[in-house]
């Protein structure tokens, strides 16, 4: 639907890429944002494919420890460290970090500010090759000698600070340390940018207030990964010298590690930790930093499918905002098992526990944007839901483990890897699925094509499956560490202390349970992919503005591609395009729940043979209410002004 812009003032832009450009330039190395918001996803996409085989390899050695993997032979308990290892990893940095914030973050950001630019073009490219570059290290530790570091993603010391405590402690944990030190560089810059394009490329009448919850969300989460990597930054480089430099940081003086001395002649007496200390400063913002991007997306896309105001616009600023600042004074709940003072613990506990006041005004906001509304159930908005369940399950368990007394128990066993991954992985990884469905037209636009929507059924399907799937392996997990089972144990079975076996008996036909989950939820992810490479080429062409949303991403001037004569107007969206006959915008709205943009009944209407051309849209963008404003079934977008019927509403 396209609204006078009359009103717009102009604004300076910034030229994209030439289009005179080689391809290599074009889509390779690129400075315009929509590129390499594009080659960031595709990085994460890589990266998850990787890290699911590698989770699928864990969860088969559990439940059969002796089978032997083709090309490779059983997997020794070194081999089951090093996947735990690279699993984390690539997981918690190359896809949960990487594709919401820089991204999405590139893709759509801009755009939803009233900007055809990220602030520093140069730096966003230069992190985006520094990402890569992380990653090839990372995978490299593989075929070094002695291969992968086994001291998992978190590296305690001394373990990760002496190379000779176990294979892949040399020249592989080298690699890892080089490719997270990467990694936090290029998020630094990656943050900065999009700080700066946030505060100062706001176009005419985007206020703060009017910021929608999505910017918000990469504004909170970028702050925290200024502070986070910092820190995670400093100690990479004191671990790096206590392994090559002769310093003591970590290593405790006298240190006995596999019949060697070490840290007799290092200066100073070195603790463990510190290391601790400095890592959770760093890890637990990460798990906002990887979700807080989905709770904004979360509030749009369940607002715009109901068609509704996100309920309690202002205090969801406000929680976001609470949550990000919480979040790096929580760190100390990870300590809880290592000789943490106890006034410490208690203080820890207690802000742990108010963390989850702003998280559950979060959830309540969300279940009274919906409530006794009548949804549009696309799949984006089913996995907006899947979210909002995802986030209470997993974040129910986080007040039990904020208990010291509790945590004392359960820190070390399947319960924790239950909590984080249903909170953290499957809750982020939901909300990337629900922002690949709804801005899927964008994304495909990117490349000077028109904009395809992908498969709504395949979409269901693919939901269902994952939803069911996810469950399947993360519920039981609670079950599993109530029993006592290890979370780093390489084998459950046939061990040699006959204590052990007995204790670890109950837990095996839960593990088999969730290997079988674990399987229908990787297999569930060839729907998608299926889908993706079908819908890239062959999808329905997209009608502008298809899920009619307030948001500026959707402005047709704003569109990666509008140069290119996309978006297609109403009247030629039943146009065919090769051989392939599209549907109509009136039919797909239908089938989306939406009406068309059109009155019931009515034509789209084409200028008369002869008459005027329509007068040329200005360059600037202007905003003249907040997202999400909808009354009576009826949708005003931020750049629509406002009529005299129509005060502005906020």
């Amino acid at each position: 639907m396209l609204y006078p812009l009359s009103s717009m003032k102009p604004q300076t832009s910034h030229p994209a890429t030439p289009r005179a450009a080689s391809p290599l330039r074009r889509y390779l190395f690129s400075t315009d944002h929509h590129i390499i918001g594009l080659q960031y996803l595709a990085l994460a996409l890589i990266a998850v494919v990787i890290g699911t085989a590698l989770s699928l390899l864990m969860r088969l050695h559990l439940t059969w420890p002796a089978l032997a993997i083709p090309l490779h032979g059983p997997i020794l308990p070194e081999d089951y460290l090093a996947l735990v290892t690279i699993h984390g990893t690539i997981m918690l940095f190359f896809v949960l970090t990487t594709a919401p914030q820089s991204g999405f973050g590139n893709l759509i950001l801009p755009a939803q500010i009233g900007s055809r630019h990220m602030a520093l073009p140069l730096a966003n490219a230069l992190s985006f090759w520094i990402t890569a570059l992380a990653l090839v290290a990372l995978l490299s530790s593989t075929v070094v000698p002695g291969g992968s570091p086994i001291s998992g993603w978190t590296a305690y010391p001394p373990l990760s600070a002496v190379a000779s405590a176990g294979p892949g402690q040399g020249a592989g944990m080298d690699l890892w340390l080089a490719s997270i030190a990467l990694f936090g560089i290029a998020t630094t810059l990656s943050s900065i940018n999009t700080l700066v394009t946030i505060v100062k490329l706001r176009c005419d009448g985007m206020t703060w207030q009017r910021l929608p919850l999505t910017v918000w969300g990469w504004f909170t989460a970028a702050l925290l990964s200024l502070l986070a990597f910092s820190v995670l930054l400093a100690a990479l480089l004191m671990l790096f010298c206590d392994r090559h430099a002769g310093t003591g940081f970590f290593i405790p003086s006298g240190d006995l590690v596999n019949g060697t001395l070490h840290a007799a002649g290092h200066p100073g007496n070195g603790s463990p930790l510190l290391w601790l200390h400095l890592f959770w400063f760093f890890g637990h913002p990460e798990v906002y930093i990887a979700i807080l991007p989905g709770m904004g997306l979360t509030s749009m896309l369940l607002a715009n499918f109901s068609r509704r105001k996100v309920f309690g616009y202002r205090i969801m600023i406000a929680t976001t905002l609470l949550i990000g600042l919480l979040g790096i004074l929580v760190w100390g709940h990870h300590m809880f098992v290592a000789g943490l003072n106890p006034f410490a613990g208690t203080a820890f506990s207690i802000s742990t526990l108010a963390i989850a006041l702003p998280s559950a005004a979060k959830v309540l906001s969300w279940i009274a944007t919906t409530w006794r509304s009548k949804p549009h159930y696309t799949t984006a908005f089913l996995f907006s839901l899947g979210f909002v369940s995802l986030f209470i399950t997993g974040g129910l368990t986080g007040p039990v483990l904020a208990q010291p007394i509790l945590d004392q128990y359960l820190h070390n066993t399947f319960f924790v890897v239950a909590h984080f991954h249903l909170i953290m992985a499957m809750a982020g990884v939901f909300g990337l699925f629900a922002a690949t469905y709804y801005w899927f037209p964008l994304i495909t636009s990117v490349i000077g094509r028109p904009g395809r929507l992908m498969n709504e059924k395949l979409g269901r399907w693919h939901f269902w499956l994952t939803f069911t799937g996810a469950y399947a392996t993360f519920l039981p997990m609670h079950l599993a560490g109530l029993l006592g089972e290890p979370r780093h144990y390489a084998q459950l079975s046939g061990l040699p202390n006959a204590a052990a076996n007995r204790l670890l008996a109950p837990t095996l036909s839960i593990n088999t349970h969730i290997t079988y989950g674990a399987i229908v939820l990787a297999a569930s992810q060839l729907l998608f992919l299926w889908n993706l490479i079908r819908s890239w080429n062959h999808g329905d062409l997209a009608p502008e503005n298809p899920w009619q949303a307030t948001t500026l991403e959707w402005h047709p001037r704003l569109q990666p591609n509008h140069q290119a004569g996309w978006p297609i107007p109403p009247q030629l969206h039943g146009a065919r395009v090769g051989s392939e006959p599209q549907k109509s915008a009136q039919s797909h709205h239908a089938k989306a729940g939406f009406e068309s943009p059109n009155e019931p009944g009515s034509q789209p209407q084409i200028p008369a043979h002869g008459s005027a051309p329509p007068e040329p849209e200005p360059a600037g963008i202007t905003v003249h209410r907040g997202p999400c404003i909808y009354i009576r079934d009826q949708f005003f977008p931020q750049w629509k002004p406002p009529s005299p019927a129509l005060p502005e509403e906020e």
